[in-house]
């Protein structure tokens, strides 16, 4: 049996698509769903926002979206009644990544460094950021070797020292212990 190399993003030819939120559940009468965001800009979830909905990505618009708490009500256009809405229970709603605007030079969405090479500051190669977690106190990087050794990383700027994009390496200093 042939051994396939799993990598990082959407497969080949295919978009990458950002989580912006989770619907919990239908609220109401009117085809409203509660919203989870899961995103640091849900000013960009409005009215006539295209969205995909779901594993099968289903293409969707929002109609209205308004605050709930901390999470958002909304709607899509042709969702009309609280059976409508329940089929999108306990969804993930994402939209593609090229849809989404430019970030300030020197910030990066965090699919784009997903795959970099981690390097250390003496240029020992530690493998490569496989996942990033979100903290408390600062994200958390996940560094993954090919025997599958992992390595945590603090996102703080003692460890982190330098992201080359176009080279795709992420050069690290190690404090002791790590």
């Amino acid at each position: 049996m042939t051994e396939q190399k799993q990598t990082p993003g959407s497969p080949s030819g295919e978009p990458v698509h950002l989580v912006i939120g989770f619907i919990r559940r239908p609220h109401g009468v009117q085809g409203e769903m509660i919203m989870d965001v899961h995103t640091d800009f849900p000013e960009r979830i409005k009215s006539g926002r295209k969205a995909l909905v779901g594993e099968k990505h289903q293409p969707l618009t929002f109609d209205t979206v308004r605050p709930h708490g901390d999470s958002l009500l909304v709607s899509f256009r042709g969702v009309d009644t609280p059976e409508d809405a329940g089929r999108f229970r306990n969804q993930w709603v994402y939209v593609k990544s090229s849809e989404v605007p430019p970030l300030p030079e020197g910030q990066y969405y965090r699919y784009e460094l997903i795959g970099l090479d981690v390097v250390e500051d003496n240029g020992n190669l530690l493998g490569k950021l496989a996942e990033i977690l979100e903290t408390g106190a600062n994200d958390v990087y996940v560094v993954r070797n090919e025997a599958g050794k992992e390595i945590l990383l603090p996102v703080i700027p003692s460890v982190i020292l330098n992201r080359d994009m176009e080279r795709r390496i992420l050069t690290v200093h190690l404090l002791e212990g790590l």
